[in-house]
């Protein structure tokens, strides 16, 4: 009898096991405000009682692995903890912590497959591990998102160069834009999207999809719904590289919460690797005097970058951007020339490279100079040698793990040799600006070298300019080359303010000013003393107020020192109501710039005793100020 009552209560115990693993766990973020459930095969993110994200699918497949999961258990693993230093960025010391989760699964052949899950206050990461590979190949990934019609979504058609709109849409059913610089509606419906995504799923909550910490061995991802247009498979592009040993993907985020919550976020860098560099002292973000916009082949001639240089050390700007063509200066001159000039006006010079393996037939040089490891590492050391600071690397092909190492290889070469790097025709930053310090700023958006090139620049501008700080410049560094006061030759129509302001609103580590000398050199001495001390790195940043594309107002503190700056994305009058209690004290008085609505004479600028708590904006107008506590 005893032993049958043991039996039992064995039997008893087996079932209670059996159903604790079949009962579908909860996992939460540190403040309990975000958590996630298994549902229906896939997952289901909450924040509070909202659901914010639907994961529908989940799954991973290589040659051998992956095909039919089966989902075992899911077991918390514990905290981590991002606690480290930047170089550049939205905030120099990001901190953050999450609790970690594993989800177990195992194919049709038993072999495991796990996705682990880290839940932060502001977010969600996840991200496939595999461990034994013998010689596989990545085959895809199934993970899904699905965005039901009805919701507002501001994405990005995608191209390898990252150089779109991000258009609000509720459909999953858009049309193609095509044409040089998306100047044309195509009749077919676009399948392929970019990251980031900002997805609006309730009236104060905001998602933000994107991935981070691209390594080795890995490809970037895009989003694809060409089945039904709610679902967004996520879609490594192509990798051919054979895995041995333990692989994973990189990590899928989701940031949650309000649209303050998402501006804020450094998810991006929190799940990256943190740095190898021993030594990151040689690093510094500045501001850089750029030739392009003005001249589109200016740095092949010594005078016009001379122009640049003086322009540079008039305004105490550290650095000067020699771009494309340097190879072919004129007069009997050379970029050698052109970088002993710079040097000795105390401005620190950068040059241009064609990457060579994205355009090239047809493209400006020097090309084929950084392909192989040994002319790279003798084309750095060369630059290194003659005092070159940085480069900028432009042209490259896509998302595909070529690419990715790629840069990688250029990133750990350029920083044997000290120099500072942004790459240009590039992917969206993933993380690697913690990785790689070095990597200052990446273009990947569409920015003003597009007054360049074709007129549709000019009306989409303000409303562009009012959607990039909850979108692009969320994930990293974003090259726009901000503030223009001329034309170049299509025009302009945002405010003189509003050009301004985007030197504050946009963050990169490397900021380019796009205008011509002449034309920062006659704006107002307020103007040109607030250009001299623009840091382009920052201790803190705070979304004040704003909604993508209709207005943004952001502050940032570099010291002890506050910059608010905003700008109104409509074609209408605005009034935007700031709520800047966090800057508790001022000292001394505060420095106003505004539009004077007087063509003749555009500025408003003056002192203020205290900020106000709403502003009047022009039509695609701005506002600025510069707050001393």
């Amino acid at each position: 009898m005893c032993n049958m009552k043991k039996l039992i209560l064995a039997a008893g115990l087996m079932m209670c096991t059996v159903l604790a693993v079949a009962k579908p766990m909860r996992a939460v973020s540190p403040n309990g405000k975000l958590s996630l459930e298994q549902k229906d095969g896939g997952f289901v993110i909450r924040y509070g009682q909202t659901t914010a994200l639907d994961i529908s699918k989940v799954g991973i497949t290589t040659s051998t692995v992956g095909e039919e999961l089966t989902f075992q258990r899911m077991v918390k693993r514990g905290k981590v903890k991002a606690d480290y230093q930047m170089k550049e960025g939205k905030r120099l010391h990001p901190q953050n912590v999450a609790n970690e989760y594993v989800c177990e699964y195992a194919d049709k052949n038993g072999k495991p497959v796990q996705l682990v899950f880290r839940l932060y206050n502001d977010g969600v990461a996840f991200r496939y591990e595999l461990s034994g590979l013998k010689d596989e190949q990545l085959k895809g990934e199934q993970t899904v998102y699905t965005i039901p019609e009805g919701v507002k979504r501001w994405i990005q058609q995608w191209s390898d160069g990252y150089e779109g709109f991000f258009p609000l849409t509720t459909t999953g059913k858009v049309k193609t834009v095509g044409g040089f610089g998306g100047s044309q509606v195509m009749e077919n419906y676009n399948t392929r999207w970019g990251f980031p995504v900002l997805v609006q799923p309730a009236e104060n909550v905001f998602v933000l999809l994107t991935e981070a910490n691209i390594e080795r061995r890995q490809s970037a991802a895009s989003l694809f719904n060409d089945g039904k247009p709610e679902d967004y498979r996520v879609c490594p592009d192509q990798n051919e590289v054979k895995l041995d040993g333990d692989w994973h993907t990189p990590w899928r985020i989701a940031m949650i919460g309000s649209l303050a919550d998402v501006v804020q976020s450094t998810l991006v860098t929190d799940v990256s690797e943190p740095t190898q560099y021993k030594d990151t002292s040689w690093i510094h973000p500045g501001v850089v005097s750029w030739v392009y916009w003005a001249y589109n082949h200016g740095s092949n001639d010594y005078n016009i970058i001379k122009k640049y240089v003086d322009f540079a050390a008039t305004l105490h700007l550290p650095y000067v951007l020699i771009d494309a063509e340097w190879d072919e200066m004129k007069d009997g001159k050379s970029v050698v020339d052109a970088v002993n000039y710079a040097k000795s006006q105390g401005v620190k010079p950068l040059i241009w490279y064609n990457s060579s393996v994205g355009w090239v037939n047809g493209a400006p040089g020097p090309k084929y100079r950084l392909n192989k490891p040994e002319d790279r590492e003798k084309e750095f050391a060369w630059c290194e040698e003659i005092g070159v600071a940085g480069v900028k690397i432009d042209f490259f092909s896509g998302d595909n793990q070529m690419n990715m190492d790629y840069c990688i290889d250029l990133l750990e070469c350029a920083a044997r040799h000290h120099l500072l790097i942004n790459f240009h025709g590039a992917p969206i930053p993933r993380g690697w600006q913690r990785t790689y310090p070095n990597l200052l700023s990446t273009e990947g958006v569409y920015g003003a070298e597009w007054y360049n090139n074709v007129p549709t620049f000019t009306k989409k501008a303000a409303s562009h300019n009012a959607t990039l700080p909850f979108t692009r410049n969320v994930v990293g560094p974003m090259d726009y080359t901000p503030c223009a006061f001329s034309d170049s030759q299509h025009p302009h129509i945002t405010s003189h303010a509003h050009e301004l302001a985007l030197t504050v609103l946009f963050e990169s580590g490397l900021q380019h000013l796009a205008d011509r000398p002449e034309s920062f050199l006659a704006q107002p001495k307020e103007v040109q003393d607030f250009l001299s001390q623009l840091p382009a790195a920052w201790d803190e940043t705070r979304l004040v107020a704003g909604y993508p594309g209709e207005y943004a107002v952001i502050a940032r503190r570099k010291g002890n020192t506050w910059y608010v700056a905003g700008i109104n994305g409509s074609d209408d009058p605005r009034t935007i109501a700031i709520n800047t209690n966090f800057i508790k004290t001022v000292k001394g008085s505060i420095l106003s710039f505004a539009d004077s609505g007087n063509s003749a004479a555009p500025w408003n600028i003056t002192t203020e005793s205290a900020l106000p708590a709403k502003v009047d904006c022009q039509p695609r107008g701005g506002f600025l100020y510069v707050i001393k506590r």
